[in-house]
């Protein structure tokens, strides 16, 4: 039997019924964070004005039922992976809604927990910021500023970065001079 600060467990529960309690309660703990978000969603949008006191009156910290409505905005209930928590959400919530189904899908297909799936995501992140550091490693070219300005000229004129117009100049050279000389890109 539940009470308000606490579980009474009869002295005799079985083992099976003992373990099933404590499934159906992590359940439940994992439901009412998504219940508290779409219940706050939902009070935002109905009850604007009387909203704020009713929320307060509820007696949870502003910071976690606000972050509870930010999760439960990010993934609507037809997104929300039942064989994963409340938390998993949370870990790729920041992420663009492709990159979150991906993470998600990964994490329910091999049974990662919540603390799998942050290891997973900063080892990505980590290889990710790798790759960008190799990416950047360029030689550093001194130019006058007449070209720098004609090129920004140019890459305006495709409406690109004078970055990402470099990088396609060059690309187009090399494809060039590989081409001349029968090379292969």
């Amino acid at each position: 039997m539940t009470t308000r600060t606490g579980l009474v467990i009869p002295s005799d529960l079985a083992f099976d019924d003992w373990a099933d309690a404590g499934f159906r309660i992590s359940r439940l703990v994992d439901s009412f964070a998504w219940c508290l978000g779409d219940w706050l969603i939902y009070g935002q949008e109905r009850y604007e004005r009387r909203y704020a006191e009713t929320v307060e009156r509820v007696g949870l910290e502003y910071q976690t039922l606000r972050n509870y409505a930010w999760i439960a905005r990010k993934f609507p209930i037809g997104r929300r992976r039942e064989e994963l928590s409340f938390q998993h959400h949370t870990e790729v919530a920041a992420l663009p809604e492709p990159e979150q189904d991906h993470w998600l899908d990964l994490a329910a297909e091999k049974g990662w927990s919540r603390n799998r799936l942050r290891i997973q995501l900063r080892n990505h992140r980590r290889a990710a910021q790798r790759a960008d550091r190799k990416a950047a490693e360029l030689p550093r070219v001194r130019v006058s500023t007449d070209r720098i300005d004609t090129w920004q000229k140019a890459a305006a004129e495709l409406n690109t970065s004078l970055d990402a117009w470099i990088v396609q100049a060059l690309d187009r050279a090399a494809a060039q001079a590989l081409g001349a000389t029968g090379g292969q890109r």
